[in-house]
């Protein structure tokens, strides 16, 4: 068997069709090599019970425990029967519950003193943490069957029980007894690092690593492996993305470079304010990229209302000064025609080019997006491939066939996480030549996964607001716990409007009757996870507050399943002061500004990423006047959501909320699962806490790539970047 081939041995082969299924279904595990990669969590002491006191409340976990006390009860009449079992860690305390035909062999095993790994999720009945049927194996191997002790032995021979990451249909040991099966392919891992880079760092070679961190000896052992296999990925990675930008350095473009006397001079000169300096810098950045005659590939991070629509139209300015166009790509049809009034409005009789009253050096700028009537689309799209619109903005509508440029020369993708690779990619190739990209996001990014996410894309942080910004105060509202906190929350927005303003109501349902429908067929899951019900709905909110809390105030509603021109429509009344209150979606979540509205009710705020909030507070406190954001959350004041929340209430750092987001996503994809569309590359590298392992493996790879570009000297690890970077992620990369 050669060496690729044991690692793509699909696991049916090895561990039969049933285990194969779920490892597929439920882990995303296919090969052996994926086994092999699928490392354990963490590893528990044989002889040390696991801390019962700060278990994670719904959350599917394996814990070694001791048994204190087992006893059967009768409920319904005497005609059910409930086993309960007491754990104990010699400090705290958890329950265990079996129902039915499930009590009999528990009862018999789990007696007093007896050891044994539980798996189950974490569940609260009557304020005690439970687990609902856990699965369990005893570790006292002499006290099992015959049959099953010597095995029980042999796995858990060793001082340290590995913890895989496991499911509810698949317990970490069952996982354990699989890795064994694949564990003798770990000698033909094929080893991606340069010999001499492995020698220089003193790394433990690759199939002593993966035989380290599966079956480890000691915590010696759990550590070497940790750090050789940290740098594989970091390090394979990096190489993919320097092999990258080394090929966008090779790829033609115009340069685009200011021309004195032009569009961008006559608008900064009837700017009625003065950039930041923050703005000034990350401005002469992208000039310095415009003017190469390689396309700029750079990424643009900064703070809601940190100004970044204004760097990317001084960009798009100066693009048309030098007989470009620029395309901006926005997610939604309210955002881009918000962007497209906020530039007109910016540039004035700039943005009238050819038109009567508009200034010499001006250009047209149009909006082109799905719902636009036929007349209006069509001069639209002549505007654009006969060069008279320097500047469109849009929706994916942009991206149609039909669409053709005249010569397009910048694309500026906002919120760059709403669109997939391939959006972007097709109105890149619109141009006659690789056309300048920019990409910008409100969602701040930490350093470290800005190396690895966005690391074929040079990045410019503005972290500066501009003056005049107000502070926004946000606090947590239980709803269950203090109901009377909730009626004081409307009291609050009341307030706020006698006193002139405006106020948002964030829900995360719609409540029509598409909604309705999936919000039912999900109400069954939900039961089984604990949820008591649906996520709450605008419409249904909008009714209760008319008729209750806020009775006699103007109530607007806002939703994505709204026709285009109604959206458009109710956000004007808004902006224009016309309505008082705005119940919403998430469609309010970026560019909608409305600096008169300074406060913001999110329901059901724990069914929210700390991102998404962060997001949405983002759109009040934008005008002179302070803005309150309150977060109603009806989660149990132990729950992790609780602790989300609260993090979010206690700073108003985007940078620091992005790390604490992190965190909790840290087992998930770090290339995002939507954006690759392929598995994840990334097992033991942490984004969060191995900033020095990326920034070590980027200068690495740098260095192999530019003696190197096509890795002929070095097989193994292209061999390795060929199996990570198959064709999918292969354009994932390369559209960046």
């Amino acid at each position: 068997m050669d060496r690729v081939s044991a690692f793509d041995e699909p696991l049916k082969k090895l561990l039969g069709g049933a285990t194969a299924k779920v490892m597929a279904e439920h882990l995303d595990l296919h090969t052996v090599g994926d086994l092999l990669h699928h490392y354990p969590r963490r590893y528990e002491e044989r002889g040390r019970l696991t801390a019962l006191t700060d278990l994670p409340l719904d959350e599917h976990v394996t814990v070694v425990a001791q048994v204190s006390d087992a006893r059967v009860m009768a409920f319904n009449g005497g005609r059910g029967k409930r086993l309960e079992v007491t754990l104990t860690d010699g400090h705290g305390r958890l329950q265990l519950v079996f129902f039915g035909h499930g009590v009999h062999k528990p009862h018999k095993e789990l007696l007093p003193g007896r050891r044994a790994m539980f798996a189950g999720k974490v569940s609260l009945f009557n304020r005690k943490m439970q687990l609902a049927h856990p699965t369990y194996q005893l570790l006292d191997a002499e006290l099992t069957d015959e049959a099953g002790a010597s095995e029980a032995v042999d796995a858990f021979a060793g001082k340290l029980l590995p913890i895989y990451p496991a499911c509810k249909q698949l317990d970490s040991w069952r996982i354990a007894k699989a890795v064994d099966a694949v564990l003798p392919s770990a000698q033909e891992a094929v080893d991606p690092l340069p010999p001499a880079l492995r020698e220089g760092r003193g790394f433990t070679a690759l199939p002593e690593a993966l035989l380290k961190i599966h079956r480890p000896q000691t915590k010696a052992d759990v550590e070497a492996a940790r750090d050789r296999l940290k740098w594989d990925e970091a390090f394979v990675l990096q190489v993919a993305l320097a092999r990258r930008r080394y090929a966008d350095t090779q790829l033609p473009a115009v340069a685009r470079r200011p021309v004195p006397g032009g569009l961008l001079d006559a608008f900064d000169a009837k700017l009625p304010f003065t950039l930041t300096d923050g703005q000034l810098k990350v401005s002469k950045e992208i000039f310095d990229d415009l003017a190469a005659e390689h396309p700029m590939h750079r990424l643009l991070q900064g703070e809601v209302g940190s100004g970044k629509t204004m760097v990317a139209l001084r960009a798009m300015l100066t693009t048309v000064d030098a007989g470009g166009q620029a395309a901006m790509l926005a997610p939604t049809e309210v955002l881009a025609q918000q962007h497209h009034r906020s530039i007109t409005e910016m540039m004035g009789e700039l943005a009238e080019g050819g038109m009567l009253g508009g200034a010499e050096l001006g250009t047209k700028v149009v909006l082109l997006t799905g719902s636009m009537g036929v007349p209006a689309r069509r001069q639209a799209l002549l505007d654009l491939v006969t060069g008279e619109a320097g500047i469109v903005i849009g929706t994916h509508a942009l991206i149609e066939d039909k669409v053709k440029f005249h010569e397009l020369g910048l694309v500026v993708v906002d919120e760059q996480h709403r669109f997939g690779v391939e959006q972007r990619d097709a109105l890149r190739s619109k141009g006659k030549q690789s056309p300048h990209l920019l990409v910008m996001t409100a969602t701040p990014i930490p350093r470290t996964v800005a190396m690895t996410v966005f690391g074929d894309l040079e990045t410019s942080v503005l972290d500066q607001l501009p003056a005049g910004r107000s502070p926004i105060a946000s606090h947590v509202v239980p709803a269950k716990d203090k109901p009377h906190f909730l009626s004081r929350a409307w009291e609050r927005v009341r307030e706020e409007v006698e006193n002139g303003h405006q106020a948002y109501v964030v829900c995360p349902r719609i409540g029509d009757d598409e909604d309705e429908a999936a919000a039912k067929k999900g109400k069954k899951a939900a039961e089984e996870d604990g949820e008591k019900r649906p996520p709450l709905a605008v419409l249904e909110i909008a009714e209760q507050l008319a008729k209750g809390p806020l009775t006699g105030l103007r109530i607007e509603v806002l939703h994505g399943r709204m026709h285009p021109d109604e959206k458009d429509d109710v956000m004007r009344r808004f902006a224009a002061g016309r309505a008082d209150v705005l119940v919403a979606t998430t469609v309010i979540e970026v560019g909608v500004n409305v600096p008169n509205a300074t406060a913001m009710v999110i329901m059901d705020a724990d069914r929210f990423g700390v991102s998404q909030l962060h997001q949405l507070r983002g759109r009040v406190g934008r005008g002179s006047a302070p803005g309150l954001c309150l977060l109603v959350s009806e989660a149990h004041e132990a729950a992790p959501a609780r602790a989300r929340l609260a993090a979010v209430a206690a700073t108003l750092d985007g940078f620091e909320l992005s790390r604490i987001d992190l965190e909790e996503r840290r087992e998930g994809d770090v290339l995002g699962q939507a954006q690759s569309g392929v598995r994840s590359s990334l097992r033991v590298l942490s984004v969060i806490d191995d900033e020095e392992v990326i920034a070590a493996a980027r200068a690495e790879a740098v260095e192999v790539v530019a003696a190197d570009p096509e890795l002929e000297h070095l097989p193994e690890l292209r061999l390795v970047l060929d199996a990570l970077l198959d064709k999918d992620r292969e354009e994932y990369l390369d559209k960046g």
